[in-house]
């Protein structure tokens, strides 16, 4: 009950913790203004099979214009699924010209209302395991990184405003349905992030390779932010400070580093394994 009253202060405090942040705007409304989740002109739609009927399943998005092809259509029949909103049926060249230069669309795009606006406290309050991203800008690794958290059970992901790809369609193609499971909160101050998961118990654990162990040598908390850098940047220096511990992954050979996206696959699947068996 203790956290929970310091949860709800730490809300209402502007950044020098003085005075009341104004009211938010309501939720599931979409980005702030000026917030790149929206997406730009070539991001307006999302597409590729999984990416799209994912999104049509999810309760917080409304759909508002579903394309396809005359084979998708039949692809869509062998599953018998059967989407609310009526299709619009158009050749793979119409449709081509809509996406983004060489999307891969399989056939199939959406467009559909922006994912509700989240914050720290709205995304990760409820989650075990979270991931936070520390400028991470390529759509392909971010997508990935999302892919991964769905499927090992990481139920958010915390992720800067600025310097962050557009939640749209290049990511939410890599992540193959992870964007609709995976709850995004994006925010101005990532330092200030980690600082409120910690108000909600979280450890919170930098991956380094640099770290002072490595992560399967760890005895952690029920309760796990972990923290990726930029690509080839790694972790800045005042997010890497204000980690509970850095960790590393383990090596062999002369070759240490992953890719941000690799490197995220595994750490979340040792943390998925030791929430399967709790005394490790």
């Amino acid at each position: 009950m203790t956290r929970r009253k310091q949860h709800n202060t730490s809300r209402n405090r502007g950044p020098e913790g003085s005075s009341p942040r104004p009211q938010q705007a309501p939720r599931g409304r979409g980005p702030k203004p000026g917030k790149p989740g929206g997406g730009s002109a070539n991001d307006a739609y999302l597409y590729g099979f999984h990416a799209v009927l994912a999104a049509l399943a999810n309760p917080e998005r409304s759909p508002e214009r579903l394309i396809m092809t005359r084979n998708a259509e039949a692809d869509l029949a062998r599953q018998d699924f059967r989407p609310e909103i009526q299709p619009e049926i158009v050749d793979g060249e119409t449709l081509s010209a809509l996406l983004p230069p060489g999307a891969v669309h399989q056939g199939i795009a959406l467009k559909a209302s922006p994912l509700p606006d989240l914050d720290v406290f709205d995304a990760c309050e409820s989650a075990s395991r979270v991931v936070v991203l520390d400028q991470v800008t390529d759509p392909h690794n971010f997508g990935a990184i999302l892919r991964s958290a769905a499927v090992f059970g990481a139920e958010a992901l915390v992720t800067t405003e600025r310097n962050s790809p557009s939640l749209g369609g290049v990511l939410a193609k890599a992540a193959s349905g992870g964007l609709e499971k995976v709850k995004i909160a994006r925010i101005a101050n990532l330092v200030r992030a980690i600082e409120e998961l910690k108000e909600l118990g979280f450890e919170v654990i930098g991956l380094d390779g640099e770290g002072e162990m490595s992560l399967p040598e760890m005895k952690l908390s029920p309760k796990v932010a972990l923290v990726l850098g930029a690509e080839g940047a790694g972790l800045r220096r005042l997010t890497r400070e204000h980690c509970d511990l850095l960790a590393r992954l383990p090596a062999a050979g002369g070759m240490k580093s992953l890719n941000v996206s690799n490197a995220a696959a595994v750490a979340l699947y040792e943390l998925f394994r030791r929430s399967q068996t709790p005394s490790v």
